[in-house]
């Protein structure tokens, strides 16, 4: 029987699916979230077939929805675990509004949708059914400190779950539940930027970072089970940098 119950979203891709991978990895009972069935569904054949034995669950939910958040609690009493780890993977980056006001205002509110409402509405709906000395872990981005170029919206939503975090972990901290964000640099073999960027731009970002790499999906994953386990504990209200050495901390 599986020792904890985990929760990750945006799992059937990229910093996700890894995501979940580890914790499977660890014997853990790991939920998947994700808005698209398929999509989960394959994911969810992909950990099985290197992890053997692996106890995973998809769930189909757009937690950008209020009402999924209900849906989400009812699947975890199922169980019958409290929630040891919560991983919010589950962004995106919006198209560029472009200069016409309206479409700029659609911008902000989809970064905002999709990278922060997101993210409350799933650590609010859970918050009830965490465990004591559980831990909770939001996904923030490099674009909090350098901006996200031509699309605003989305480096100052991730900004926003910073003080979220804050706020989190001084509300469950008298329940031993560490809350921190994670801020990738560019992280290779993701989605995240649709059909991938530009060589020269790859290269570029490769060339900023001090150990000449693009991070990998599961070095990240490995700081989230960090964040969510016994020797990670002490480690709350923290927006931990993960980029090669390509921002230096700042």
């Amino acid at each position: 029987m599986s020792s904890r119950l985990i929760v990750v979203t945006g799992a059937s891709a990229g910093i996700g699916k890894a995501t979940a991978k580890r914790f499977a990895e660890n014997e853990d009972k790991v939920l998947l979230i994700a808005r698209g069935r398929d999509r989960l569904a394959q994911a969810v054949a992909e950990i099985e077939s290197s992890v053997p034995g692996a106890d995973l669950e998809p769930l189909a939910l757009d937690m950008s929805d209020a009402a999924s958040a209900h849906l989400l609690q009812q699947h975890v009493r199922t169980t019958g675990l409290p929630v040891s780890g919560l991983v919010c993977c589950a962004g995106s980056v919006p198209a560029p509004g472009g200069e016409e006001l309206r479409t700029v205002v659609t911008e902000w509110q989809d970064a905002y949708r999709s990278n922060v409402i997101s993210a409350v509405i799933t650590v609010e709906g859970l918050i009830p059914l965490m465990a004591d000395g559980g831990g909770i872990v939001l996904h923030s981005s490099v674009a909090a400190y350098r901006g996200s170029g031509g699309t605003g919206g989305y480096g100052a939503a991730k900004a926003a779950l910073h003080s979220y975090v804050h706020v989190l972990a001084t509300r469950l901290g008298k329940r031993g539940i560490s809350a921190n964000a994670i801020a990738p640099g560019y992280i290779g073999g993701t989605d995240l930027f649709g059909d991938g960027l530009p060589a020269a731009r790859q290269n570029m970002l490769v060339r900023q970072t001090a150990l000449g790499r693009a991070g990998d999906p599961a070095d990240v994953a490995e700081l989230s089970f960090y964040l969510c386990s016994p020797p990670g504990g002490y480690v709350t209200s923290q927006i931990l940098q993960i980029n090669g050495g390509s921002h230096h901390g700042v």
